[in-house]
């Protein structure tokens, strides 16, 4: 499978995985990389550091919005092997760890089967490692309150629903935010195109993750880089109130 990555501003990438997008941030020889994509993807993962110039080694941190197998999938790849850091929300870590699992369940997926599209998905997310033991061994906080002196110098912004311990991050030099899946712009189970969240089974509290939504007014940006589906170009804020009348 041919890697899909597309650059959307300048040291910004945003990668199409199997089904997930994966974010990578340049600045120099060093690269954070947002989200992982499904351990399926490990090959892909790889052929785009590639691609944009780079390798797994110059990978200064991982950052994973939440801990679900599609966004965490190689995360322990990249400590075990290379020493890389993987950071995630204080809430979110013991979820890496999986001390505990908020991931769309198999009983929760069949009942939902009969939905458009679900079968399907639910066939590539098996056969992409949705439902193997990926935890990361030992995944941190970040590192520090606001700003991460990081490649692309991400803010780390806590949007709780999806998962407890969601992060979305903001960068605002680059008037971009990285949403993972707090707020999407498409996915294989949705009819929906555009701002939306993702259908109500994959939300660990779907009022929360309505709620958060409010979170996106305040971030300055005109690109978002969502966890699933294309681009979305416009003030991101124009982009959440979209979703939430859709999800009202």
């Amino acid at each position: 499978m041919r890697t899909d990555v597309q650059q959307v501003a300048d040291g910004t990438y945003l990668v199409h995985g199997s089904n997930t997008n994966w974010v990578i941030l340049t600045e120099g020889d060093a690269v954070t990389l947002v989200d992982t994509g499904y351990p399926g993807d490990r090959e892909l993962l790889l052929a785009s550091l590639r691609e944009v110039g780079s390798s797994p080694e110059a990978v200064a941190a991982v950052l994973i919005t939440h801990a679900h197998n599609d966004h965490l999938g190689s995360a322990e790849h990249l400590r075990s092997t290379y020493g890389t850091p993987v950071y995630l929300h204080e809430a979110e870590v013991p979820h890496a760890r999986r001390e505990f699992l908020h991931q769309v369940s198999v009983g929760t997926v069949l009942r939902n089967g009969w939905r458009p599209g679900v079968l399907p998905w639910a066939l590539h997310a098996i056969r992409s490692g949705g439902t193997t033991h990926v935890p990361v061994a030992a995944p941190e906080p970040f590192p520090t309150a606001g700003t991460l002196d990081l490649p692309g110098r991400p803010v780390p912004v806590h949007t709780p629903g999806h998962t407890l311990g969601h992060c979305a991050f903001h960068l605002p030099e680059r008037g971009v935010v990285i949403s993972g899946d707090a707020l999407a712009s498409g996915h294989p189970t949705s009819r929906v195109k555009g701002p939306q969240l993702l259908p109500d089974m994959f939300h660990h509290e779907r009022s929360r993750a309505v709620a958060t939504l409010a979170v996106f007014d305040e971030l300055e940006g005109d690109l978002l880089l969502p966890g699933h589906g294309p681009v979305h170009r416009g003030p991101v804020r124009e982009a959440a109130l979209q979703a939430r009348e859709r999800a009202a």
